[in-house]
Order: structure tokens, then C-alpha cells, then sequence
């Protein structure tokens, strides 16, 4: 027998349990909801905070890691997949998208974070022994040290094509968009190179969190008087909380008497109330009122003019949320669960009439960014059919004299000036109105007659307006 037979081996490391870390298991699990149930992360991540806060594994910035650990890798998932894909030897539609998640979250903490390189690869690869076993938490670990070998800036010179050669592409994959939606986005807005990235650069960040004092209800002085809460650049209902703001933490929020709505919303509701008429001012119509913000907000403005809102949504459990929306509304209205494009009222019985119709929601990216990788251009022929009739319906359902407008949370062309030309040509006896007048002070509305808001110029949504009046 050999000495070095005779040597006594070494012992093998004990196994150690994965340290198990709540915030981003918290994030782990929004962001497979997101992909496994189409799920939007707005809806599916204030629950999963709730619920732990209510465990005490969290407090606040707990919290706000979480989110933006969240939101943010929705935001830069184009980018990071093609970070990623320069990392591994295999197609990324052959990475398991559990594991892709895990990478991905990983990415944002190295190049999207301030989280120190060691930190975040190692909280990356416990949160894989987790969520996905010891065997792969080594492959995690190993394209998270190649990933961590440069910053964004470094990556985005290796895996996005020059400018020059293919703008949409590079575009595309240093903004992390669709390379069609940057096309569509582009077309829209018009002009050269600045002011398309200033707009991908605004889907980009976090939004502000604004609020409505609905008018009877709640005045913006009691809102102004919560801590970090300062007024709305443009709507005299709008009050906007500095980041971290929680509405829910406000009275008049929890009563229904303010509620969270984008300015542009606001703003949409507010120069339909202010479009003139001819003649009486009694009914309104919301004819896609789900979930019930702009229904809110209308029916407190027609109750100071003593004119009934009608509210109707197709779909039943849409209409309870624009029910709740209204509750306490100090003028009448009606809920109705209706059809808007097979109307449940007399033509000619409204004098004005809202109809913002279904869309891609790409005027709504930073709100929604899962919703850039969801949408399909193929997406556009489904839902101009709708918009059309809806918009022909609502004209159907306006007195002469009375006003209709036609709203999109996008600013594709084929969602806006196309649909509204589609249909104007097809009738006589409407004319448009110049929605630029009815919103004073607001900037940079374009050549008019219609409306199209910006997130980088006007700090809203990309919300899209045209007002037209029945004459004949």
C-alpha cells in the first residue's frame, strides 16, 4: 500500500443553505406572474407588497427596492437581452425564462443599479439557488461575471448596431423598445434624431404619480396640504406627490373624493367639458368608461352643471369598478354594462359624448412597459375596426350641435388621425374643433385641429384628442 493511499482525504465542504432574501424573491415573483399570466406588474406588485408588509419582512425600502428592481428590468428588457445573449452559447429561446428572469433581474443590479458588482451577482445566484437549484444557479453565476465585466455604456457599443447604419435598430436596442415601435412612435412625433430619443428616453423613466381633486368633492388645496405634494403642471384638478408619495395614505383618496389619473387624462375630460355647445348642456355621455378615472372626473364637472353622466362599459366587471369610481358622485349619473358600438340609448340623445376607445396603450409605456413586448403590429388590425365603430357610434349618439370626442392612450397614426379621417369621410354634417384652444397654456400641441400630448414635452401620457361637433 502507497503512502498516498494511506493519506486521509479531505473533507468536503458542508452544504450550505441558500440564503433565502425576500426583496428579491418579491421580484422574482412578479416578474414570472408577468410572463406566465400576461400579467401587468402594476396590478400584480402593490398586492405582493401588501402582503409582505403585512408580514413584516418589509418596510419602506424594502419596498422601493423591490419596485424598482421590477419595473426596471421590465423597462430595459430589450437592452438586457441583448447583453445577455452576448453572454451565453446558446439561442436566448432556449434559456428557460425562469432562469432568463433571474439574468435579467441580475443585469439591471450590475449595469441599471448603483448595487456595488459583488453584491449584486451574489444576491443574483442565491436568489437562483432559491428559485431554480444549485445546478443552475452555477450557469447564473457564470454569465453574471461576464455581464459584470463592463458597464451599459460599454455594453451598448458591443451589441448595438451604429446609428448610421440602421437607426430604428440601434434606436431599439439602446431604449429598450420594439424596433416597430420606435418606427411608429417616430412617424407620429416627426423630426430628426433628438426628439425621438428624448421620447424613449421619457418611456424610460419612472412616472409621477398625480393626482385628482375631483371638483365638489376635493379641492387641490386639501391635497397640497400633504407632505410632498406639489400642483399639476397643467389641469387645476392635478396634484403631483414627489416620489415615494403613497395615495392610498391620503383621506381623500381612500373617500373616492381625489383619485390617481394622469394629467393627460385630465386633461382629455377637461376640454370635452369646455368644448362649446350649442344649445342645452343636460346629458353626457362616457361611452368607454372603464375603469371609471375620466367617468369620475366627468360626472363631478357635468354635477356643477347639473347634467346627468351616463357611464357605460362593455364589459360587467369594468362597469363595477367605474360604479366605484363614482360612488358618491354629488350630481346623477347611470352605470350602464353596454356595447358601445351597438349603443343601449336613442340617437342624437347626448350633448356631449367621450368615447376613449381601446388601443395598444403605447402612449402609456412608462406606466405599463411590460406592454412594449406584449404588442404586435398585427395588434393595429384588431383594434381599428373597433375604434372606428365607436367613434361612429358616438356620433350617432350626439344631438346636432352637441360634441364628441375621440381619445387614445397612443399616438400611433393608425389609432389616431387615421381613424378619425376614416370615419369623417364617410359622413357629412361634422365638423372638427380646434382641442387646442380649449387647453390654455399647455404647450406644443401641434398644428391643430386635434391634440397629441408627450411624455417628454408635457410630462403625460401620449394621450391623443380630436373634438368634433355635429352640425347637420
Amino acid at each position: 500500500m502507497s503512502d498516498t493511499s494511506r493519506r486521509p482525504r479531505r473533507p468536503g465542504k458542508p452544504y450550505r443553505r441558500p440564503q433565502k432574501d425576500p426583496v428579491r424573491i418579491l421580484a422574482f415573483e412578479a416578474l414570472r406572474a408577468v410572463d406566465e399570466r400576461d400579467a401587468y406588474a402594476n396590478l400584480v406588485l402593490p398586492p405582493l407588497l401588501r402582503k409582505a408588509r403585512e408580514k413584516g419582512d418589509f418596510d419602506g425600502r424594502d419596498a422601493a427596492l423591490a419596485t424598482e428592481l421590477v419595473y426596471g428590468t421590465l423597462r430595459r428588457q430589450g437592452t438586457y437581452d441583448a447583453v445577455i445573449a452576448a453572454c451565453v452559447d446558446r439561442p436566448l429561446r432556449e434559456v428557460d425564462p425562469p432562469v432568463l428572469d433571474v439574468l435579467s433581474l441580475g443585469t439591471h443590479q450590475l449595469l441599471g443599479t448603483r448595487i456595488p458588482t459583488h453584491a449584486a451577482v451574489s444576491a443574483s445566484v442565491e436568489l437562483a439557488r432559491v428559485v431554480l437549484g444549485d445546478g443552475r444557479a452555477k450557469f447564473v453565476n457564470a454569465v453574471l461575471r461576464k455581464v459584470a465585466q463592463d458597464d451599459l455604456d460599454g455594453w451598448i457599443q458591443r451589441v448595438a448596431p451604429p446609428y448610421d447604419d440602421d437607426p430604428e435598430d440601434h434606436l431599439s436596442v439602446v431604449h429598450s423598445h420594439p424596433r416597430w415601435v420606435v418606427s411608429a412612435l417616430w412617424d407620429s412625433l416627426g423630426g430628426g434624431r433628438a426628439g425621438i430619443e428624448r421620447l424613449l428616453e421619457a418611456d424610460n423613466e419612472r412616472p409621477e404619480v398625480t393626482l385628482v381633486a375631483r371638483p365638489g368633492r376635493a379641492t387641490t388645496e386639501e391635497l397640497l396640504a400633504e407632505d410632498a405634494a406639489v400642483p399639476g403642471r397643467w389641469s387645476p384638478y392635478a396634484v403631483r406627490l414627489a416620489e415615494g408619495g403613497e395615495p392610498g395614505a391620503i383621506e381623500a383618496v381612500r373617500d373616492g373624493r381625489a383619485g390617481v389619473q394622469d394629467e393627460g387624462s385630465q386633461l382629455v375630460a377637461l376640454a370635452l367639458a369646455n368644448a362649446p355647445l350649442e344649445g342645452p348642456d343636460r346629458r353626457w355621455l362616457d361611452g368607454c368608461a372603464g375603469p371609471g378615472g375620466k367617468a369620475a372626473l366627468l360626472g363631478a364637472m357635468a354635477a356643477e352643471r347639473g347634467a346627468l353622466l351616463v357611464a357605460s362599459e362593455k364589459q360587467p366587471h369594468r362597469a363595477g369598478l367605474v360604479a366605484r369610481a363614482l360612488a358618491g358622485n354629488p350630481g346623477p349619473y347611470q352605470v350602464i354594462a353596454a356595447d358601445g358600438t351597438r349603443p343601449a340609448w336613442r340617437p342624437g340623445s347626448f350633448d356631449r359624448v367621450l368615447v376613449d376607445v381601446p388601443c395598444t396603450g403605447l402612449g402609456a409605456l412608462r406606466r405599463r412597459p411590460e406592454a412594449r413586448w406584449r404588442r404586435r403590429p398585427e395588434d393595429l388590425d384588431g383594434f381599428g375596426p373597433l375604434q372606428r365603430g365607436l367613434l361612429r357610434s358616438a356620433l350617432d349618439a350626439v344631438r346636432v350641435g352637441g360634441v364628441v370626442g375621440y381619445a387614445t392612450c397612443s399616438p400611433h397614426l393608425a389609432e389616431t388621425r387615421a381613424v378619425v379621417d376614416d370615419v369623417l369621410k364617410q359622413r357629412s354634417g361634422v365638423e372638427l374643433i380646434d382641442a387646442r384652444g380649449l387647453l390654455p397654456g399647455v404647450p406644443e400641441l401641434g398644428e391643430g385641429p386635434d391634440v397629441q400630448l408627450w411624455p417628454h414635452v408635457h410630462g403625460t401620457d401620449a394621450m391623443y384628442l380630436a373634438l368634433m361637433r355635429r352640425v347637420a
